[in-house]
């Protein structure tokens, strides 16, 4: 703002500065040409009729001195053309007339007119003439400020303006001034400049919109297609050993047989398609890695009851098994965070460890988080019984796209654990993790 101003300010100082020279070479001019310009001439009418009636004095006998005085003239009685005071008239270009009374020729009679007059009249039609210039200098800087104000500013703010927007500063504000001639675009231009900033903003809502979408909807699906998954293995195990057992008995009977491959094959497909689902998610996950922090997590007042029956409805995709209730109370949280929280540890558990999870709950009062804040907690405590995280591992697993020594030909990008504390956070609670005869778990809920 302030380079602006002080740009204004040399681009009009520069207009004045030229104009200024313009009107000083135009008054320089006119003295030129003044100093080379006779401002009067000798009106010869008026010179003969003085002259006549000097001529009736002097032959009336008036005195001379009298003469010279009421006709502001200069009287030499001599009639040689070289007399020194005749000369000295003639030098300071008096005008000069023959004195001849009565037929005799007298003298010379002289006016030293031309320079009083033309310096009385000259002085007047140069002052007059320097009041008309300075009057022109006026006006034409209240014109060039007129011009300035109602043209040539408002186009340089115009033009501003369109340099911010181009650079998508959209925050940049065009000054709407009085008697400004281009006030309607102005306004016109600043409307498409807020329109512009709300359409940037639904876009901006709208992607983060859609990307919680992608995010919620990839973790929604991810424990139904593991459900599925986990479903058809029991299936799958459950057929094989039938038709084993049928191998054995020597009662395979060939249609009960092809029946038993058949369901078989079809659960090899509906297997199939489950993997096809989780690389699916896994790319729409991987879409939205980037922004996954970004994600809006907004706890509030709810029964901690409703973790113990999430657990519940989730409990045959790992073999959940909840070793206590959990205590009734008010805690803060956000049902869908929540849900994926414990999604991504029970499918970490799965995935690795491949035993049962072991749920535990109580509540701890008056702990001190590490942000300095202190209260009542719910603590859930989910412990498998796998061979643990490697202890290198362990210190780096919630950093952003790490991901341990065992993770290897296991679909994921590193963020699991790093979203659980992310998420677990931003409900006011905390997260920590630890290996005890395999790998826990421990989650802090703020109670209300």
């Amino acid at each position: 703002m302030g380079d602006g101003i002080l740009s204004e300010i040399m681009r009009l100082r520069r207009i004045v500065t030229i104009f200024t020279l313009f009107m000083l070479v135009i008054l320089y001019t006119f003295f030129l040409l003044f100093r080379q310009t006779t401002v009067l001439k000798r009106d010869i009418v008026y010179y003969n009729d003085l002259m006549y009636k000097i001529e009736a004095d002097i032959a009336s006998g008036r005195d001379i001195e009298a003469i010279e005085n009421q006709y502001a003239c200069n009287i030499i009685y001599s009639k040689q053309l070289n007399d020194p005071e005749l000369a000295e008239l003639y030098s300071k270009e008096a005008f000069v007339l023959d004195l001849v009374v009565d037929g005799d020729y007298l003298g010379k009679v002289a006016w030293l007119d031309k320079q009083e007059k033309q310096d009385f009249y000259g002085g007047q039609f140069l002052t007059y003439s320097l009041f008309i210039w300075i009057a022109v200098l006026l006006m034409g800087y209240g014109v060039i400020l007129v011009v300035y104000l109602s043209y040539i500013r408002p186009v340089n703010d115009l033009k501003s303006f369109s340099e911010e927007l181009a650079k998508g500063n959209l925050d940049a504000s065009l000054p709407i001034r009085r008697n400004n001639l281009f006030g309607g675009f102005s306004e016109a231009f600043d409307i498409m400049r807020e329109e512009l900033k709300n359409s940037q903003k639904r876009r901006i809502e709208a992607e983060i919109a859609r990307k919680e979408l992608v995010s919620s909807l990839s973790h929604d699906v991810k424990t139904p297609v593991a459900v599925i998954e986990a479903t058809c293995e029991v299936l799958d195990v459950k057929f094989r050993r039938r038709l084993a057992g049928l191998n054995e008995d020597g009662e395979a009977f060939e249609e009960e047989f092809k029946e038993i491959n058949d369901s078989l094959e079809k659960i090899n497909v509906i297997t199939s398609k489950t993997h096809t689902i989780q690389s699916i998610m896994a790319d729409l996950i991987h879409s939205n890695l980037e922004d996954s922090e970004k994600v809006s997590v907004l706890p509030v007042e709810e029964y901690s009851t409703y973790i113990e029956d999430y657990f519940k409805r989730i409990a045959n995709y790992g073999n959940i098994i909840l070793e206590n209730h959990i205590p009734s109370c008010l805690i803060y949280m956000d049902r869908q965070r929540m849900e994926q929280v414990i999604d991504n540890i029970v499918g970490n558990s799965v995935k690795y460890a491949g035993t049962d999870i072991h749920v535990f709950f109580d509540e701890i009062n008056d702990m001190l988080m590490p942000d300095g804040s202190s209260g009542g907690f719910v603590r859930i405590r989910i412990k498998d019984s796998g061979p643990g995280v490697d202890e290198d591992d362990l210190p780096l697993l919630a950093q952003k796209y790490y991901r341990g020594a065992n993770s290897e030909g296991q679909n994921g990008y590193g963020m699991g654990m790093y979203l659980v504390k992310q998420y677990m956070l931003k409900q006011g609670g905390d997260m920590e993790y630890f290996n005890d005869n395999g790998f826990v778990v421990v989650l802090m809920l703020k109670k209300v």
